[in-house]
Parts: structure tokens; sequence; C-alpha cells
């Protein structure tokens, strides 16, 4: 099987610029949120003592069945490195490490205030098609969408909680945080880590031309535009659209920003 790395973090964080990024190097496979992570959760879930015939799949079998799956997923890949992304990976690093010894975990942060400005603007953008990510819901206002994406099983509150614990776990040697205002201001800097964090020889990525496009997904999810990137990589300045005192309340959340608040040893870039 192809060296396989994993992409995680927090959603409107730049993981889908980064695999398109990724993805002009003719040895890298990488894409936008795949369904690796669900496969992997609900065949942990089978083998478990919930089934009666669990007692005939030890841990060395499930590790086998485990390993069979990203070998059978990746089958038709002819990349020589495999990027897999999904925001649940950091929830699973102590799994996925030991069925990895030399995988890397690269988690894409963002502040947490323009991560729910960007889900808010996405549905303000599409006003005449409800979300998957409410359910298909059209009600609701800024405040309760919010509230619903925050929460600890939400969309952006899931994922928020998995990234603490990975970047506080014993496996934190393998993770590297890469911030979306890294990303974006400085490509070159950031790709540069990445190529030294997972020990592959640098790649002359273009930045002034990045293409990635899965319309037919978005639209299906009644979200266009959740994973289109277009054009020259560059930072975007602009107002919020959130009311100042939901704004606010997550301010403080960025906690890999703050030297006193992370260890030593994490690599942020």
């Amino acid at each position: 099987m192809s060296a396989i790395h994993f992409i995680s973090g927090l959603p409107r964080s730049g993981s889908t610029l980064l695999a398109a990024l990724l993805r002009q190097n003719p040895r890298f496979d990488a894409g936008m949120s795949g369904p690796l992570a669900g496969l992997f959760g609900a065949l942990l879930g089978e083998m478990s003592a919930r089934n009666e015939f669990s007692v005939f799949i030890d841990d060395a079998k499930r590790e086998r069945i485990l390993h069979g799956l990203f070998e059978s997923f990746y089958a038709d890949s002819t990349a020589e490195v495999v990027f897999d992304t999904n925001r649940a990976w950091c929830g699973w690093m102590p799994a996925v490490t030991r069925l990895f010894p030399d995988a890397k975990m690269i988690a894409c942060v963002r502040e947490l205030p323009w991560v729910v400005d960007s889900i808010e603007r996405l549905i303000q953008r599409n006003v005449f098609t409800p979300s998957s990510i409410f359910g298909f819901n059209p009600g609701g206002t800024v405040y309760t969408r919010a509230n619903g994406v925050v929460g600890q099983d939400g969309m952006v509150g899931a994922p928020y909680d998995m990234l603490k614990q990975a970047c506080y776990g014993a496996q934190r040697d393998k993770l590297l945080v890469v911030q979306y205002e890294t990303l974006t201001t400085d490509p070159a800097r950031t790709m540069r880590a990445i190529y030294d964090f997972i020990g592959e020889p640098m790649f002359p990525h273009s930045f002034d031309n990045v293409d990635y496009d899965v319309t037919e997904f978005d639209e299906r999810a009644g979200t266009p535009g959740l994973h289109t990137v277009h054009g020259q990589v560059i930072a975007h300045p602009r107002e919020t659209i959130l009311p100042p005192d939901l704004f606010n309340r997550f301010t403080n959340d960025a906690f890999w920003r703050d030297p006193e608040r992370i260890p030593d040893d994490l690599r942020v870039v």
C-alpha cells in the first residue's frame, strides 16, 4: 500500500485548499473529506462486544481488517503518498497511529469566529437551497445555526474537541497544526513545513492558479461552494456577518495561538 497521512481539524479551515495544493504533486493523492473515517468507525462498532460474534474477533484480527479497509479503498490509487481527509481523524489518532506508525496527521485550524462566519456566509449566500448542515431545515436564525454547529455533536464543536484531544494526547508528535491564516498569507512557508513534517522531497507548487471543484457533491448537500477552490492562494480580509455578541463569544477559543495553553512540543505553523 502507498504511504498514508491524514488531513483533519476544523471545518472551513483550509483542508480542501491544502488538498488542492498537495494534489499538484503527481506523487500525491489528496481530496476533500471522504467516507473512510465513517467506515472505520462503523467497522470498529460491528467488531465490538455488541455483536454476539465478536468472540471470534481478537485485536489482531481487528487490526488486519481495519488495515485491509485502507488497502481496499485505495487499491486503485497509483500515488506513492495518500492523504485521507476527514474531520474525525483527530479523534482516531491513537488507533490510526497503531495501524500506521509512520503516518502523520495535519490538522487545519482557523479562529472559531471566522469558522462560524464562513458557515453562515454559505447559508446566507444560498438562501433558496436549505443545507444538509442543518438537516435541510430552511428555518432558524444566525444564533440557532451557530449554537447548532458549535454544540458538542455539531459540525464545529465535535471536531474542535477531537482537535484538543489530539493536541494534548500522547500521539501529538505525529501532529502538525496548520493555521488557515498562515496557509493563505504564506502558502510557500506552510508547504515547506508540511514537506519537512512528512519527510518528503519538496515540490514546486503553484499558488497562482489552484483549482478543485466538486460542484455536484456540494449541490447534493444543499451547500454550493462548500468545497470549491479557484484561483490564487491569497487572504481576503472582510467584515464579519455575525452579530458582535455572537462573534465575540468565540474569540478566546484559538488555544493553539497561546503558548501557555499548548505543549512545548506541539508543532504549529
